[in-house]
């Protein structure tokens, strides 16, 4: 079963959207759990996201691409 990745909720102040600036692992790679996947920014304050588990990389929004809170931006299985 997949696990998804999560835009946090309350990872910034406001409804203001995001960009995935970097992926840090590649789409069908191995990540572990509590490891660095991805960079998202908003307002200009970089946050980094983290693999919720272990196992394979699913992307669902690419780099450069807009997410908002609560968005799905991809999956490990």
């Amino acid at each position: 079963m997949a696990t998804n990745i999560i835009i946090p909720s309350d990872l910034w102040d406001g409804d203001d959207e995001c960009v995935i600036t970097a992926w840090l692992a590649s789409e069908g790679g191995t990540v572990t759990e509590g490891a660095l996947i991805a960079e998202i920014m908003t307002a200009k304050v970089q946050y980094e996201i983290t693999a919720p588990a272990s196992g394979t990389l699913s992307i669902n929004v690419a780099q450069d691409e807009v997410a908002a809170k609560g968005d799905v931006i991809g999956s490990v299985a």
